[in-house]
Order: C-alpha cells, then sequence, then structure tokens
C-alpha cells in the first residue's frame, strides 16, 4: 500500500509534544499546502491564525478546556473568512454573503483545508490533533482574536513532534457508512453491537485514560447533552453576519 494512504489510515490524535519548535520552512510548508486545497468557486474564503503570544494561547486553553493545549507544539486556528469578499467585492449591498449558502462555502474550505495541513503533517512525521473545542465560548473566542464581521472560528490544530504513543480508534465497518445509490436507516445502524464491543475493548485496553465506553456511549452523550456556552454558536454567527438568511 502506498506509505501516504499508510500514515492517513493510521491517523490518531496526539496530545503532547516534545518542547521543539517547528521549523519556519516547516510552518510555511504546511500553510502552502492548506492553501492548495480545494475551494469553492476559488473564492479561499479562510484564514489561518498562528498563536504566538503566550497569554493568548493560555486564553485558547482555556477557552477550550484542555489543558495540553496551552502545552507544547504549533497552534493554528483556522477561520472562515467571508470579510475579503465584504471589503473588496464592488457592490453596495454584500448581505447575500449572511446567507447559508456563502457560510457552507466558507466553512467548507477551512475544514477542508484543516484536514489538508493534518495530513501534510502526518507524512512529514509530525502529529496533530484537531480542536473543536475552541467552540467551546465562541464569543469569548472570537474578542480574543479580534475577528470582523463575516469571519468565524472554525477549528484549531496543534502540530509538533510527539511526545506520546497513542493509537488508532478502531471505526465503524465500511457497511455501516458507505451505502449505494441513496441512504439506509436499516445499514446505517446494523452490527452496532459488534462495532460497540470493538470500541469497549478499545477504550479498557488502550494505553491513557482508559475508560468503559461503547460507540453508542459516544453517541448518546453527543445527543443528549452540549458543554453550556455552546448553545451560543447560532448568536455569535448571527454577530458575525452568517446565518441571517
Amino acid at each position: 500500500m502506498d506509505t501516504q494512504l499508510t500514515t492517513q489510515l493510521n491517523h490518531r490524535s496526539v496530545r503532547h509534544f516534545k518542547a521543539q519548535a517547528l521549523p519556519e520552512t516547516t510552518l510555511s510548508e504546511l500553510i502552502q499546502v492548506a492553501q492548495h486545497t480545494a475551494t469553492s468557486h476559488f473564492l479561499q474564503s479562510f484564514s489561518v491564525i498562528s498563536i504566538q503570544d503566550p497569554a493568548i494561547r493560555k486564553q485558547v486553553a482555556e477557552i477550550s478546556g484542555q489543558p495540553y493545549v496551552n502545552g507544547n507544539g504549533h497552534l493554528f486556528i483556522f477561520v472562515i473568512d467571508q470579510y475579503r469578499a465584504a471589503t473588496l467585492a464592488q457592490a453596495d449591498d454584500v448581505s447575500e454573503l449572511g446567507s447559508a449558502d456563502k457560510f457552507m462555502q466558507a466553512a467548507s474550505d477551512a475544514i477542508l483545508a484543516v484536514q489538508n495541513l493534518v495530513n501534510a503533517a502526518e507524512n512529514l512525521g509530525l502529529g496533530t490533533v484537531v480542536l473543536g473545542s475552541i467552540l467551546n465560548d465562541p464569543l469569548a473566542l472570537i474578542e480574543l482574536l479580534k475577528l470582523p464581521k463575516y469571519t468565524f472560528p472554525a477549528l484549531g490544530v496543534m502540530v509538533g513532534y510527539p511526545d506520546q504513543a497513542t493509537q488508532p480508534k478502531p471505526r465503524m465497518p465500511e457497511s455501516m457508512m458507505h451505502f449505494t445509490d441513496s441512504y439506509s436507516p436499516e445499514v446505517a445502524v446494523a452490527n452496532i453491537s459488534d462495532y460497540d464491543r470493538t470500541i469497549r475493548e478499545y477504550y479498557a485496553n488502550r494505553s491513557s485514560n482508559a475508560r468503559e465506553e461503547t460507540f453508542t456511549d459516544l453517541l448518546t452523550k453527543s445527543a443528549t447533552t452540549s458543554p453550556r456556552k455552546r448553545h451560543e454558536i447560532l448568536s455569535a454567527l448571527h454577530q458575525q453576519g452568517f446565518l441571517l438568511k
């Protein structure tokens, strides 16, 4: 199998990194890879912020509720960015940027770029972790990063030299998530008992943070609970000019 495919199939999150800064050339290469990601209509509707100020980094960690975010490794914040369009458009009315369509265009640009950067970093032998937790207090993060109207934080990514050995999490059977021609509600939950046993065994035997949990447990928790300030995401999107039409 191609070595790059092998690397991607063995993806695992790394949360602890060595106290070794990434070379500027590597950082530039990773950003260039992100820039060369597929982009809707070639609008390139995302930006990236490197967090280098220790005080800002500490606050991002507090917002995330994840202490390791304030550790080693380089921290990127990927930003949904329609500000350029709002500023450069030769039009009096740019309210269309507040539509769900334009938000989805920019969000897909940012999220695809994140994955491209992660793939590139891991193929260089680096470790990564994607941080959806930066949205645990979206309004605070917007203020901290001085994000103007028509921008919104999408994801954070930490990249560095791994300082821990982690294990890839076993994914669902392909049969549960790969359909032909139409979605199959029955197949989507078939064989869940077998997969629950696989996940229970994984969590019980992994090298750190072992616990008793199944995939059904994870889905149930996600469907019924959410960090308190996550409920402010929609109002934060409205504040930034998104999803108004």
